[in-house]
């Protein structure tokens, strides 16, 4: 672990889906990798993108959800999430919806950012909580009860989550992101340390205009060789159409979370779709909340992508 580097300084814990102190199973291996966003901003796209670099065949020893497991995914059983990671022979690969202030740091593991804008974040996740099943409402329920907390599983309309979101957190050092964590805190944690060579930032907008281009980059950052003959088979596995027909390879799970599973999971693929859709008064709200959560080029970022 570094010992200068970034430090775990929250323990982000007694919520319905996150624990970051799930993290005590895991065991280091240098080489690892791990694979963050908030939540939406294309954290299952980068899983495959990743899965497609490391079997560039496209023979996956397993759905790409179970070869790199969200650690910090309060609901399966630590377990048995702790003994197939332990198992895996391979390089791993491990995704995180955690902050930087929540997660050990080591200098020996290669992490990747995916970054969103913030506004096309809360229109999937619209999509994303409005569709929990009855059995993972349920769940989300009884442990925020255990807490003392309510789980608010059903919004009379986008707006009104709108309003929990960007204006109330469930952690008390956060100012956005209810019922979730902050999609704003989250970037401008890791992107304190942008300078650090073993963290690797991408943007949504970037992976959209120009996959190859940034699976390139990553390739290099992972120091993975691309063999060039199966290029055309990644570049088509990681496109949107190829996964949500494929999504069973992807993430089995979506069924038991989700109505309609994968479908839903895998919704538009696409950003801007809150225009229209959210108000000026709303808009002038999330301005206001990134000017106060976020540096200035990190917002600049998060909003348009571009090198780092």
């Amino acid at each position: 672990m570094a010992g200068n580097g970034p430090q775990k300084t929250r323990v982000y814990d007694k919520h319905p889906i996150i624990d970051s102190e799930r993290w005590s199973v895991y065991n280091h291996r240098p080489g690892d990798i791990v694979i963050t966003t908030s939540y939406k901003a294309g954290t299952t796209w980068m899983q495959t993108i990743v899965a497609n670099l490391l079997y560039q065949d496209g023979n996956f020893p397993a759905p790409v959800s179970v070869m790199a497991p969200w650690l910090d995914m309060a609901l399966p059983p630590l377990d048995e999430v702790a003994a197939g990671l332990e198992a895996q022979e391979g390089r791993r690969f491990i995704k995180t919806h955690l902050p930087l202030d929540g997660i050990p740091f080591y200098d020996t593991m290669k992490y990747i950012y995916v970054g969103r804008d913030g506004r096309d974040v809360f229109m999937s996740m619209w999509n994303h909580h409005s569709n929990y099943n009855d059995d993972l409402n349920a769940m989300a329920r009884a442990t925020a009860a255990a807490h003392g907390r309510e789980w608010p599983a059903e919004y009379a309309d986008i707006h009104a989550m709108w309003r929990d979101w960007v204006g109330s957190s469930w952690f008390d050092w956060e100012e956005s992101g209810f019922p979730y964590w902050s999609h704003l805190h989250h970037v401008q944690s890791w992107w304190d340390h942008r300078d650090l060579p073993n963290i690797h930032f991408v943007h949504f907008a970037d992976l959209l205009a120009d996959p190859e281009g940034a699976i390139r980059r990553l390739a290099a950052y992972l120091d993975i060789e691309i063999d060039e003959a199966m290029l055309p088979g990644i570049l088509e596995r990681i496109s949107f159409g190829a996964m949500k027909k494929g999504f069973q390879n992807i993430m089995p799970e979506a069924d038991d979370i989700w109505r309609g599973g994968g479908s839903t999971f895998m919704n538009k693929g696409t950003n801007g779709r809150w225009r229209g859709v959210l108000t000026d008064e709303e808009l002038g709200q999330y301005d206001a909340v990134v000017a106060k959560a976020l540096a200035p080029d990190c917002a600049r970022w998060l909003e348009h992508g571009g090198p780092v």
